[in-house]
C-alpha cells in the first residue's frame, strides 16, 4: 500500500500498535503495509504531535517542575564518530532534555540536542515560555549548565526558586558480587546519599525532588526501543529517534 491511499482505519491500527510497543517489522506482518510506508507515517504523526505540543502547551499553570537529560545515541557511538563529524548534532551521543510538571505529570518542554551550555539555555528558555508567569520551583540534578541557564532565563531575583537534588551511588560491588560479573556491570549502584541544595530563591525542601522525572526516563527507556541501552535498537537518523518518542 502507498501511504497516500492508506485509509483512516489502517492508519489507526498502525499507530495503536506502535503505541503498544509493537515493532515495525511485526506491524508489517500484521497489516501487510510496507515498512517504508509505516516509517513515513511515523514521521508524519510525529511532526503533527510536535506541532500540537508547540501550539497547545502554553501558559501551563505549573508550580513545581523537575528537569533532567537522558542519553541515547544515533548512527554510532560517540567514540566512533569521525573527526569531520565531531560536534554535529544528530551523530553520536544525543541528550534529550525534559521538564515535567510535578503535579500533573505533563511534559512541558523537551529538547533533543547535545549536552552543551547552549542546549541548556535553549531548553530552560523554552520551559519558561510555556509556563504561566508565576513563581516557579525548579529541581534538577547537579549538572552545572542548569544554574547558568536558569539565571539567564530568570534574571530578576525572586522570579524562580531553584534547587539541585544530587544522588551519590555506591561504586564498589554489592556484597556477593564479583567486580567483573555481569550483575556488577549492569546492575545500578545503590544510592549512598541524597543531597538537596537550594541554589536560587527559597525552594521548599519537601518539593526538592527529581523522582517523577527519573520515573519518566525509565518509562521512555522501557517503552521506546531506541532509548534502550545495551542493545542494537538505535536510530540511524536523528529525526526518527524523536518522532518515535512523541
Amino acid at each position: 500500500m502507498c501511504m497516500n491511499i492508506l485509509d483512516s482505519d489502517t492508519r489507526a491500527r498502525i499507530i495503536a500498535a506502535l503505541v503498544e510497543g509493537v515493532s515495525i517489522s511485526s506491524i508489517v506482518r500484521m497489516t501487510g503495509v510496507a515498512k517504508t510506508t509505516i516509517l513515513r507515517l511515523v514521521a508524519e504523526i510525529g511532526g503533527a504531535c510536535q506541532r500540537f505540543h508547540d501550539a497547545r502547551v502554553r501558559y501551563v499553570p505549573a508550580e513545581r517542575v523537575q528537569c533532567d537529560e537522558v542519553w541515547s545515541f544515533c548512527a554510532m557511538k560517540q567514540r566512533n564518530v569521525p573527526i569531520e563529524l565531531q560536534g554535529t548534532i544528530g551523530v553520536g551521543s544525543i541528550w534529550t532534555w525534559t521538564g515535567i510538571d510535578a503535579d500533573s505529570r505533563l511534559i512541558i518542554s523537551w529538547l533533543a540536542s547535545n549536552r552543551s551550555q547552549d542546549a541548556a539555555n535553549a531548553f530552560i528558555a523554552d520551559l519558561k515560555s510555556r509556563t504561566h508567569p508565576q513563581r516557579l520551583q525548579i529541581t534538577t540534578d547537579g549538572y552545572e549548565s542548569y544554574i547558568d541557564a536558569i539565571a539567564k532565563a530568570y534574571p530578576i531575583i525572586g522570579d524562580v526558586d531553584y534547587a539541585e537534588e544530587i544522588k551519590r551511588y555506591q561504586t564498589t560491588p554489592q556484597p556477593g558480587m564479583s567486580p567483573n560479573s555481569a550483575a556488577s556491570r549492569y546492575s545500578p549502584g545503590r544510592v549512598k546519599s541524597v543531597e538537596r541544595i537550594p541554589r536560587m530563591g527559597a525552594p521548599l525542601d519537601k518539593y526538592i525532588s527529581t523522582s517523577y522525572m527519573e520515573r519518566w526516563n525509565l518509562t521512555l527507556r522501557m517503552q521506546n526501543r531506541r532509548f534502550t541501552r545495551l542493545t542494537n535498537a538505535f536510530s540511524k537518523k536523528f529525526e526518527t529517534t524523536f518522532t518515535c518518542s512523541r
